[in-house]
């Protein structure tokens, strides 16, 4: 039998794959601060995420307007100023400073949306509630015990 067959290593353990490791997360976001130990993100990085969903969102509107234009050339007649490759360098140029100015905006909420993924939420109030007053049934339950 193939020695490296019986080793005693179990099965993932040559990979490493055997231990707890810490450094998957750092592998998935190098640069991303730890969140549970500062309680909140630091601003360059809020900033950094908020720059990245911004232009995410100019990406997507821009990418969602090229779609429609390519639509409506493929509608248009011959004669129509949407067949002229000059129009539609313009066109294209026109589309993405659009989608930067709707994404500036938050005008779809991608960006907001990926902020919420990116971003821990705001730690709540720390308050005491207030005792619940106790009702006639439970003092009658507890009495005829």
């Amino acid at each position: 039998m193939d020695p490296r067959l019986t080793s005693a290593t179990p099965a993932g353990g040559a990979l490493g794959l055997d231990k707890a490791s810490s450094a998957l997360p750092q592998a998935v976001a190098p640069n991303a601060p730890d969140f549970a130990a500062a309680g909140s993100p630091d601003s360059a990085y809020k900033k950094k995420a908020s720059e990245a969903a911004v232009k995410f969102e100019a990406f997507f509107i821009g990418h969602m307007l090229k779609q429609m234009r390519s639509s409506t050339k493929e509608l248009a007649g011959d004669d129509s100023i949407y067949k002229d490759s000059i129009n539609s360098d313009m066109l294209d140029m026109a589309d993405n400073l659009v989608a930067d100015q709707m994404a500036n905006q938050r005008a779809f909420g991608i960006a907001d949306a990926i902020l919420r993924q990116l971003l821990p939420a705001a730690p709540a109030p720390l308050t005491q509630p207030a005792p619940a007053p106790a009702s006639p049934s439970a003092q009658n339950i507890s009495t005829k015990s």
